[in-house]
């Protein structure tokens, strides 16, 4: 939206709790997103809040007035995602969790298939965000993870207190939130889920995400399947605001960014082009953007304007998690890969990658053999689909080392399987395009 009149001092007025519709499988007719709910609250409980959202305002119109340009470095953000389940169907498959990491990673980069679907009028404003994201290959201990904690709990569902945050209350402590994005998914009711802006309390600092609305795989339901939900939250968590803004009514809310067309409400469904208000003809709406309220598949773009708000954030209040090194897997004191899923008993028999993890696109990988005989090394993604065979011969006692090139595969995690006879061994390593 256009009006940028409240960009450096939030007047948003408190929300009443609306009445949610579901269906008789309890999922929301139409999208919802309690995070000015939970901001609300936290504005109740501290009163300071408000205050350090101010500050951080004017930290970010300071260094978009600064940084006119984009500098083209691509930001990986780490992430942690905490599965609390009571049933077994809530405790979502990792090939669920890392369907949803691909999605953030094509909707922020502007790789998403559908983004051919942005009418013409909008095209020019597309942005590619340069963010990417990665399963957390480090612990905040510093030992090796998979990025994914499962916590089982009694709690037959959670909502916006934030219980969920708190391993205390049946839920999960967040990571340090300085290196990680923390996202926590369950049984989450009424809401499809919500966000916590910069400047809030770090034990609850992060994304909380229903698992019937989370990736595209296993328990995600139409036409909340796309995965599009925690592209929204996260959009929140970096910062970002509705696009018809949620400090005013009708036509004089402010989502802070320039070259989002002023609208008067949120949109459900699928809109037809133009979708017209607040004078904004002849193009109308941007109702595929991100952050509004329509389903899944219409709703496919950031902006430019949005991809600075974010980069400015990510430079400024959110800044201490780019030098996170919690996208990369802890090594040895020779400063080989040790983040290894082993199989077999002889501790020689390992791989290794010699290249930095994550990689882009190409890496190296070793491996050393303590007996000559066949060997195979495949690479299989996170779903348990062979994607290649770089290895199936038969190879002489030593150190061995193949390169493996992943331009033609989509970013995420890999695993390298090696197999010498009896022994095998399995290596985790993330491609980030």
């Amino acid at each position: 939206m256009k009006n940028l009149f409240f960009a450096l001092i939030f007047l948003f007025p408190l929300i009443s709790i609306a009445q949610v519709d579901v269906n008789v499988e309890g999922i929301p007719e139409k999208r919802n997103c309690s995070t000015m709910e939970v901001f609300d609250r936290l504005n109740s409980e501290d009163p300071g809040y408000k205050q350090r959202l101010d500050a951080i305002e004017v930290q970010i119109q300071d260094y978009i007035k600064n940084h006119p340009q984009t500098d083209n470095l691509v930001i990986n953000i780490p992430v942690v995602v905490h599965v609390v389940y009571k049933t077994s169907t809530e405790n979502i498959s990792t090939a669920q969790v890392q369907s949803q990491i691909n999605i953030l990673n094509q909707d922020f980069r502007k790789l998403n298939p559908d983004v051919s679907g942005v009418p013409t009028a909008f095209q020019s404003s597309v942005a590619d965000c340069e963010i990417n994201f990665c399963l957390a290959a480090r612990d905040p201990n510093g030992a090796s993870t998979t990025g994914i904690t499962r916590t089982q709990t009694t709690k037959k569902s959670f909502s916006t207190n934030d219980f969920v945050k708190y391993s205390s209350r049946g839920g999960k402590d967040a990571w340090d939130r300085n290196s990680y994005l923390n996202i926590w998914v369950c049984n989450l009711a009424l809401y499809l889920g919500y966000a916590q802006f910069p400047g809030g309390p770090a034990a609850t600092d992060g994304v909380v995400i229903g698992h019937k609305y989370f990736g595209n795989t296993g328990t995600a339901v139409y036409p909340f399947n796309k995965g599009r939900t925690a592209t929204h939250e996260v959009g929140h968590w970096i910062n970002l605001r509705h696009i018809w803004g949620d400090d005013g009514t009708g036509c004089t809310g402010s989502d802070l960014v320039t070259d989002t067309p002023n609208q008067a409400d949120e949109n459900y469904g699928c809109p037809g082009f133009p979708t017209i208000s607040c004078s904004n003809a002849p193009n109308g709406e941007m109702y595929m953007n991100y952050m509004d309220y329509t389903d899944d598949r219409c709703m496919f773009m950031f902006t430019n304007g949005q991809s600075s708000r974010m980069g400015a954030s990510m430079n400024s209040t959110r800044s201490s998690i780019l030098t996170s090194n919690g996208c990369t897997a802890p090594t040895s004191p020779s400063g080989q890969e040790n983040d290894n899923l082993s199989e077999g008993n002889d501790k020689v028999f390992k791989l290794y990658q010699n290249s930095p993890n994550p990689f882009n696109p190409t890496t190296s990988i070793s491996f050393n053999l303590p007996f000559s005989g066949d060997v195979m090394l495949k690479v299989f993604d996170a779903s348990g689909r062979e994607v290649n065979t770089l290895v199936n011969s038969y190879l002489e006692a030593g150190q061995h080392t193949v390169q493996f090139d992943g331009s033609i595969l989509a970013s995420g995690v890999y695993y390298y399987k090696l197999t010498n006879g009896t022994s095998t061994d399995i290596m985790k390593m993330i491609l980030i395009k």
